[in-house]
């Protein structure tokens, strides 16, 4: 005669009939889901065909992990990395970690609303306590796979910075450098110009990512790049760029600062580097320098670095306009340099009187931005003068 069947018995035929009747509801839920998602979340509904593809696929893996997980509680619930398995990396870039949670809350919601439809009114509760439990298992695992994702991108995005700021060193900016900026969140509104300076010692990431996030409050855009004890700062925005490069002043360690000349475009920036590297070379020559020092007010001493484009500028916005000029300026400037600076001197070897001088030397001021009667613009054009002459 057979035993008449137990509690316990009783208890897993009804837990095995409501596995069933939720295994059997999964098309039901995914379809209400489904439903929901275009119905409910305005996301969803902007992304393209084949990302709102993917948000389907990974919406049903995750009412499918968790009817699997309900037949066997006691196994570990399947996080986000099994719900996203059917979908490209790729989309947790279209899909932020707020968009993931709401889609979670909703296959919860959905699950429970539905419940006592496929679970029956025995095991209604059971059910939501399950969701429940599962939900929050996945929660979590959403969070983990989103930071997993930003340490890759942070990893990937210092990288291609470090390329881009190394490119830029080089002087091999081009139009394709556009695009690996934008990929950095560079903003590309407003000019461009470099910074260059020293280190006392050479910055890790957390001192890196510190210097570029002051970098930004002062600029808009910024780019840091480490060379050894030398840090370079690109600096990009619609303000004054050069007083954004003097507030960073105290971010750099003792010696030399360099800014060099504004230029339309980060693409262009090669040009601001090459200047401010060697304006940073041939610093040392001017004891006297200003913290920081713009690129062109050492024009004189890169051109005895043997830096060409110094000594291009320097024939070109000095030497060529007083060559050009009427009045003998370019004739008194000579004289007034050769005799010792002498206003009375050059005054007697040309035969006019000092006053004349004077005024000359005015016009030389007003042609070429450096003042004669300035020690330190008094030897600029005195190099340029000599440049010429050369030339």
């Amino acid at each position: 005669m057979p035993f008449p069947p137990t509690n316990a018995d009783r208890s897993l035929e009804h837990r095995a009939a409501t596995v069933q009747r939720v295994r059997e509801g999964t098309g039901f839920l995914t379809a209400a889901a489904l439903r929901r998602l275009d119905e409910e979340l305005a996301w969803y509904r902007d992304l393209p065909a084949e990302d709102r593809s993917y948000v389907g696929l990974v919406a049903q893996s995750g009412i499918t992990a968790f009817v699997t997980w309900f037949a066997d509680p006691s196994a570990a619930p399947s996080g986000v990395g099994e719900m996203f398995a059917a979908a490209p990396r790729e989309l947790t870039q279209s899909i932020s970690l707020q968009h993931t949670l709401q889609l979670v809350r909703l296959m919860v919601d959905v699950v429970e609303s539905h419940a006592d439809q496929i679970a029956g009114p025995a095991a209604e509760r059971e059910v939501r306590e399950a969701v429940l439990r599962y939900s929050r298992e996945v929660a979590f695992s959403a969070a983990e796979v989103y930071a997993r994702a930003a340490e890759m991108r942070g990893a990937w995005d210092a990288r291609l910075e470090a390329l881009v700021v190394d490119a830029l060193v080089r002087g091999d900016g081009d139009d394709s450098l556009r695009s690996r900026v934008s990929a950095l969140g560079w903003s590309g509104r407003g000019q461009s110009l470099v910074v260059v300076g020293t280190t006392t010692d050479e910055l890790d990431e957390l001192h890196t990512a510190d210097l570029r996030r002051a970098a930004r409050r002062a600029a808009g855009d910024a780019l840091v790049g480490i060379h050894g004890d030398r840090v370079v700062l690109v600096l990009g925005g619609e303000g004054d760029l050069v007083a954004a490069a003097t507030n960073l002043l105290a971010r750099f360690g003792p010696g030399p600062v360099v800014i060099g000349g504004l230029v339309p475009s980060v693409a262009e920036a090669a040009r601001s580097a090459a200047a401010a590297l060697a304006g940073l070379a041939a610093a040392p020559a001017w004891p006297q320098a200003p913290r920081p020092v713009l690129a062109d007010d050492l024009l004189p001493e890169r051109v005895l670095t043997g830096d060409d484009a110094a000594r291009s500028t320097l024939v070109e916005q000095a030497y060529r306009p007083l060559e050009a000029a009427t009045g003998n300026v370019l004739e008194t400037l000579s004289a007034y340099l050769g005799t010792g600076r002498s206003l009375e001197a050059a005054a007697r070897q040309l035969y006019v009187h000092p006053n004349t001088v004077r005024y000359r030397l005015r016009k030389v001021s007003e042609i070429t931005g450096w003042d004669p009667l300035d020690a330190r613009e008094s030897f600029v054009l005195q190099v340029a003068l000599a440049l010429g002459q050369l030339g």
